[in-house]
């Protein structure tokens, strides 16, 4: 059986992706975001709105102000596929650009959060990802 690659004792933190899955899921972010730019580009809307709406999914933060549970579950609801993609497809479903231009918003804001390693969270740390951590450390 091969065995793992796996980081030096001390390094690791569990549930985080490190070494090569890493640069795949970054490369995978980079894909994501392209694929986002093109079907904004197929609205037709202008191009001042991608990055006027890039922000957006961060207000999902202000879920924490109810606590880490109840934060970690929006933010990760708005940091994550499903949500754009459903926007995606109810926008092509009801042939409604505003909703197509949302899931393309969020789908780019996805790509580029991965691409920099900026990952969904857990429900203890903020600033602890899949991808790592972030800011301060903190452990519970």
């Amino acid at each position: 059986m091969p065995s793992a690659e796996l980081a030096p004792a001390g390094e690791q933190t569990p549930g985080v992706v490190t070494g090569r899955p890493l640069t795949w899921l970054r490369i995978e972010g980079l894909a994501v975001a392209g694929a986002a730019v093109v079907l904004f580009a197929a609205t037709g809307h202008s191009w001042w709105l991608l990055p006027a709406l890039f922000l957006v999914p961060d207000l999902s933060w202000l879920a924490y102000l109810a606590g880490p549970k109840a934060g970690a579950w929006f933010y990760n609801l708005a940091h994550s596929a499903p949500l754009p993609l459903a926007l995606l497809g109810a926008g092509a479903w009801w042939d409604n650009s505003a909703l197509t231009v949302a899931g393309a918003v969020g789908l780019f804001h996805l790509g580029l959060d991965r691409l920099l390693r900026y990952g969904l969270k857990y429900d203890h740390s903020f600033g602890l990802t899949h991808l790592g951590s972030h800011g301060p450390r903190q452990h519970h």
